[in-house]
């Protein structure tokens, strides 16, 4: 003590950091452990399934020519695109689409109403289904 003053330390701005770091760490790390399983397959599976199902629409529209989605033993197909133009398989292993008519995406501006449930061998009891009223582009929608 100098003068009777007592000399107070407090946190400096290099310990707040590194506090601040190791808490950024610890959550990302908890957040990719929660999202590895296989509802989180699923859902991924879904969106890119969306994305390419949306793909396949605008690529008929360009076109003129009718492109017809269907399931296979090993995947999907889409039919009216150039070969190898989209992807033809899942990318996690394990995932199931139902959907034995299959989906025809356009030329048409209007497609009419048609849907899509995806399954996982993993997790047998999320089914989520992939739907259009045939003017809005696809979505997952809620259980029937």
């Amino acid at each position: 003590m100098k003068n009777g003053l007592t000399r107070l330390r407090g946190v400096t701005l290099l310990e707040l950091l590194v506090v601040v770091a190791v808490m950024a760490l610890a959550t990302a790390g908890v957040g990719l452990a929660i999202r590895g399983g296989p509802a989180a397959q699923l859902e991924r599976e879904a969106d890119r399934l969306i994305a390419l199902l949306e793909a396949g629409r605008a690529a008929s529209r360009a076109s003129g020519v009718p492109v017809r989605w269907t399931v296979t033993g090993e995947g999907f197909r889409f039919e009216g695109v150039a070969p190898a133009s989209l992807p033809d398989r899942w990318l996690a292993p394990g995932v199931v689409a139902q959907n034995a008519a299959g989906l025809v995406l356009g030329p048409e501006p209007f497609i009419g109403a048609q849907q899509v449930q995806l399954t996982h061998a993993d997790a047998p009891g999320q089914v989520l289904r992939i739907a259009t009223d045939g003017l809005r582009p696809f979505a997952v929608k809620a259980k029937p």
